[in-house]
Order: structure tokens, then sequence, then C-alpha cells
């Protein structure tokens, strides 16, 4: 009777979700028909479905579940805020202790003079108002034409208006939408996986930034507001950019005075061992560092714009100057009590040293799937990493896109167990920060026998040689 009874309670789940929820990303036709995974529980790095199968969390949740799931403390910090007081109003002159303590501690971790912070509800929204900022920024210091901004082909800064146009993800930009095109201007993607087969890395990087420097003086330094720039560009597909590209960009936004943004949405928080990697794994001080995700290891929606001493000196310099951005959720004091509390157990865990001590074995396990026929490519570092299916991994020709090879092997993982990210011809990996090295050995031969499962798919298709 009780079995009986879940049954039917999983399938009208299922059937109220696909009737009624619409997602993010929303694919009509796919959704109508297949319907979508419904999860249930989690705990660490493992979430189970309503119908009570358990899958190892590669992805993160989207990138976010840093610390992992279902950690009581956090429940518990977060409940007693909630009785405490659930919410203030953060416009002007009110605010809140926790929203206090977390700026000052934000202040703290990010790099030089970035002492200043705006709360936001995500990353997108940071990335947005950040945006405005930088606008305002550049007119209250008598520089009202510099309005334009430069960001990369595979950048991805969110899914607002305004952050879908700055974006550089051609798969994002729907023929249904209009976008934001007069003032933002997109420099070729750094992945050098698509540079010509002649190029060295070394030059492929003095291309990208000659490019660079080219398209600014095509537009006037004097016309150009900032520089968006992800360290490791994260939806776009894992791209590492050449070494010393970050850096050099840096400078040439230093020689030009034009701002440069950090968007460490993805990066931030120890994905990548550090708070931020701007600094730390760069040698670039930004003027913006935006953050979300890991922030609040996704327990409660929180983004932040974290910015320069210089840039808020020029904003106070008129007594009549409002900043005419922000969100009824900005500085949510629950939202922040579980950021303060998410940054204590990732500095008492010392979670970071356990990215850089799993991170390489991570790294290289993932390499050894470098030998399946159509693996073209293994990129990222530490616990953020990619895998680029290729149909012909001496030319490097996509497959055509009806064949959806990222979710392909997507759905062949989840029948293992394990949960990759698909977009197009990737799949992404960004596991909790708790990962193990017995964690690694779990994901990574399931994820090579769902690749063997899908090229076998595919052979009996035609789209391989038998």
């Amino acid at each position: 009777m009780h079995m009986s009874k879940r049954i039917h309670s999983s399938q009208e789940i299922w059937e109220k979700d696909r009737r009624h929820h619409v997602h993010p990303f929303h694919n009509f036709v796919s959704y109508d028909e297949n319907g979508s995974l419904i999860m249930d529980k989690g705990e660490g790095a493992y979430l189970r479905d309503i119908d009570g199968k358990e899958y190892f969390d590669a992805v993160g949740g989207m990138w976010c579940t840093n610390i992992g799931l279902g950690r009581k403390e956090m429940a518990d910090a977060i409940a007693e805020q909630v009785t405490k007081l659930a919410y203030a109003n953060p416009f002007t002159d009110m605010s809140n202790e926790p929203a206090a303590r977390l700026a000052a501690r934000l202040a703290e971790l990010a790099p030089g003079d970035l002492n200043h912070v705006l709360f936001t509800g995500g990353g997108s929204t940071a990335n947005d108002t950040a945006f405005r900022m930088i606008q305002m920024y550049q007119a209250a210091r008598g520089k009202k034409r510099k309005k334009h901004v430069l960001v990369r082909l595979d950048a991805y800064h969110g899914t607002t208006y305004l952050t879908t146009s700055l974006s550089g993800k051609a798969g994002e930009k729907s023929p249904e939408f209009s976008f934001v095109e007069d003032i933002i201007h997109h420099l070729s993607s750094p992945n050098f996986y698509r540079a010509p087969s002649d190029m060295s890395e070394a030059d492929f990087c003095d291309f990208l930034v000659d490019e660079m420097e080219q398209k600014i003086l095509e537009l006037g330094a004097d016309n150009i507001a900032a520089f968006f720039a992800e360290p490791i560009l994260g939806s776009g597909g894992v791209i590492v950019p050449p070494e010393g590209y970050n850096r050099r960009t840096w400078e040439l936004c230093q020689k030009y005075d034009i701002l440069y943004l950090a968007d460490e949405v993805v990066t931030g928080f120890g994905r990548l061992g550090h708070w931020f990697v701007s600094k730390d794994m760069f040698d670039v001080q930004p003027d913006i560092i935006t953050c979300a995700k890991g922030l609040t290891s996704a327990y409660l929606p929180l983004g932040a714009i974290i910015f320069s001493d210089r840039i808020y000196e020029v904003l106070r310099n008129d007594a009549d100057r409002w900043f005419t951005g922000g969100f009824t959720y900005s500085a949510h004091p629950v939202c922040c009590v579980a950021a303060l509390k998410n940054i204590e157990i990732m500095e008492r865990e010392k979670l970071f040293e356990n990215v850089k001590a799993v991170g390489p074995y991570f790294e290289a396990q993932l390499k050894t799937l470098r030998d399946l026929p159509i693996v073209g490519d293994v990129r990222g570092r530490l616990f953020m990493m990619c895998v680029v299916s290729v149909m012909n991994k001496k030319t490097k020709e996509f497959f055509p896109y009806e064949v959806n090879i990222g979710k392909r092997i997507s759905n062949n993982c989840e029948a293992l167990g394990v949960i990759v990210r698909p977009y197009v011809d990737l799949n992404i990996l960004s596991p909790p920060l708790t990962m193990t090295r017995h964690d690694v050995d779990y994901v990574v031969p399931r994820l090579r026998r769902a690749i063997e499962i899908t090229i076998d798919e595919l052979r009996g298709e035609g789209y391989l040689a038998a």
C-alpha cells in the first residue's frame, strides 16, 4: 500500500512539473514529451530522485553546491535568522547586521582596495548592476563618452536582457529576442583548442592581445568604459585562456583607462582553491569582482558586486547623486547569514586545501578519457573541468547539432548514477569542494562507460564508422 501510494505520488509530481513548470533554458517540444528528472533529497555530493535512485552530482548543482548539501548547521543558522529577522528593507539608509558583517568579510577576502559591496540576488543581476555602476562611474568622472564595453565570444555573464547581450554564446542568442548591440563589442574567444593548427599558444596569446588593442584603438579609448572577463570562461566551455593572457589584457586596461571587471561567479569561493582567483592565480587586480553561486553554496540565492575605493570615491563626489539600482531582496538578512556560515565552514574544514590536493588527480583521471575516439579535448583546472566531444579528432569537426552529443552522454551518465552537465558538444564537471579521490574513482569510470555507450549508439546510427 505504501509503495503503491509512493509510485502514484512520484508520477503525479512528474506530471505536474511537466504540465506547469517552465524551466530555465526550457526546450518546449522535448520537455512536453519527456518531462524532467525530479530530485527529492540531497546529502553531500549525492542527490536522490523522487523514485529513490541515487546520483553523484558531478556538476555541483550549477557550479554552486560548494560545501555539499544537507548540512544541519546551515539549516540551523538560517532558521535562527528567520526567527530573529526574516527581512529588512535594504534601500537607502536601512540595513541589517548580517549584511554589514558579510560586506566587511567580503572586503577582507577580496584583493587590493575592493572594499565596497553591493548585494544582489544572483550572478546575472550582479553583472547587470555592475554594468550600470560602471556607466555612472565614467559619467561621474566627466567621461560621459565612455559607454562601450568589451567582452568575448564564448563568455557567459547572465540571463537578464543586458547580460545576455554581454554574453558571447551564440547558442543563447535566440532569434526571437533583440539585444543591446551598439555599445557591446565581442572579441575572439581565448579557446586555444580552436586556434589555427599552425599557431603556438604563445602566438595565439599575441593574436588575442593584439586584437583587443586594435579594437580599443578602433573605438577610441575615450569611448570604452570596461572590459568584462571571466578568469576562466565557465558556461562557454571551461576555457582556460593562454598563459599570460589575463595579465596582458589587464595591462591594456591600465594603459587605456578602461575598468577591468572580473566575473568570478563561477571561479570564486573555492572552485579553484582560492576565495578569488584574479589576483591569486593570474596576477590581475580587478576594479570590480562580481560573485554569487559559491558565496552561499546555493543554500539561498545571493550575489555581490565588490568594487574599489577609487570607484566609490568618484561616485560619492556629488551630494545629490544616488545609485539608482538595487532589488527588494538585496542584502537579505537570511541569505547573508547563509553566506557567513558558508564561509566559516569553508575555512574550518579547509576545503580549499582539499581542492588543491584532489583537483590535480581529478584532472589527470579525466585526461585519460582522451584515448576515446570522440573525446577531442579535456580542459579546465582543479574542480572546474570539461570534456569536449568531436566527430573527427584530427579535424576537430563537431557532431551535427541534431546528434545532441552532450545530452546523449549526460543521459547515459545518469543511467549509471552520475550527473554531468551537457552543453551541445560539451560535458561539464564542477563537483562540490568536498569531493575525494574515492569520489573521482567513482565518477570518471562511469563517465568513460557513458561515452563508450554513446559511441556504440552513434555507430549504430551511422555517425561513426563501425
